[in-house]
């Protein structure tokens, strides 16, 4: 009975020893992260691949610039075209540009900078942009569905229930809400500690 006591004495002796040496790397690398910035290291090691997608994704960005501006002057200076699915279709190609305009930038200047970060600040705007252009084109999109619902149920009512300050509001709503969402999930994610390691395998622009 003594050799058996002596035994497990030891070995929570050892097991308390490993806990506390591991509770102790835990919190030293919790308090120890002192970072304001990220590495963003992506295809750092294969500079080609990183030129061709780099040219790749400035001819896509090109093309959503040049689609989603072109239907918007076309609505405002089209008068045929102001009517509430125009209206909605010119507020969601405002979201794709500024959506894609988020991110894209960023992304391409690091595809040909050496010094591949992001700060901490920088990556709290940008993902609290996307957040919100995110939640709106969702709310938007159902408001969009919504005027179809109208113009097919209700064709000869159309024009009296979809009135123009009706299409105002819903807009400012769909905008409203997004940004409320938007504001709600960066404030929870940002009263997190950060801690570990600030450099980022994949791609996180």
């Amino acid at each position: 009975m003594e050799w058996y006591g002596m035994v497990w004495m030891i070995f929570q002796t050892q097991s308390g020893d490993l806990l506390n040496s591991r509770y102790k790397k835990n919190n030293m690398e919790r308090t120890n992260w002192t970072e304001s910035e990220f590495i963003l290291q992506g295809l750092s090691e294969y500079p080609r691949a990183e030129k061709f997608l780099f040219v790749t994704c400035l001819v896509m960005y090109l093309v959503i610039l040049l689609g989603n501006g072109t239907l918007i002057i076309l609505t405002l200076l089209d008068a045929c075209l102001h009517t509430p699915m125009y209206f909605f279709l010119g507020n969601l190609s405002f979201l794709d540009i500024w959506y894609t305009s988020s991110f894209i930038p960023s992304m391409l200047i690091h595809f040909l900078s050496e010094k591949k970060t992001i700060s901490f600040t920088k990556c709290a705007v940008q993902m609290s942009v996307s957040y919100t252009m995110g939640s709106t084109e969702c709310v938007l999109l159902a408001v969009m569905a919504y005027d179809r619902y109208v113009a097919i149920c209700n064709p000869l009512r159309y024009p009296i229930i979809m009135g123009k300050a009706l299409c105002i509001q819903m807009a400012a709503l769909s905008w409203g809400l997004g940004f409320l969402n938007s504001l709600t999930e960066t404030v929870l994610a940002i009263r997190f500690p950060f801690c570990g390691k600030n450099v980022i395998n994949p791609f996180c622009f």
